[in-house]
């Protein structure tokens, strides 16, 4: 399946919906839109992720540049999350610093 994504921001709170594989050749799209957002000075970052089949470690770091650009104390929420890219995520220990719904 083709990597597709696009943003919405309302007020402080961009929305990303990810379909597709997540993986190296997808990977800088994700961190471009994050790179915007956070130029728009956003609080929340939600990930939509009900449509994304696959997510590698170039996906997970993706979350944690996205942590990292971030203002502190700006949250990450994971909507949707397939249960293998769960998987992934959780076994990085990175579910701890992000919600997942």
């Amino acid at each position: 399946m083709n990597f597709k994504i696009n943003m919405n921001v309302e007020g402080d709170t961009a929305t990303i919906r990810l379909a597709g594989e997540l993986d190296g050749r997808s990977a800088p799209e994700l961190n471009d839109l994050v790179s915007q957002a956070v130029g728009r000075q956003v609080a929340k970052l939600v990930l939509l992720l009900d449509e994304l089949t696959y997510m590698s470690s170039a996906g997970v770091r993706c979350l944690v540049f996205a942590h990292q650009k971030l203002p502190r104390g700006s949250e990450i929420t994971l909507v949707g999350t397939q249960p293998e890219v769960a998987e992934t995520i959780r076994l990085t220990g990175f579910d701890r610093s992000i919600m997942m719904r």
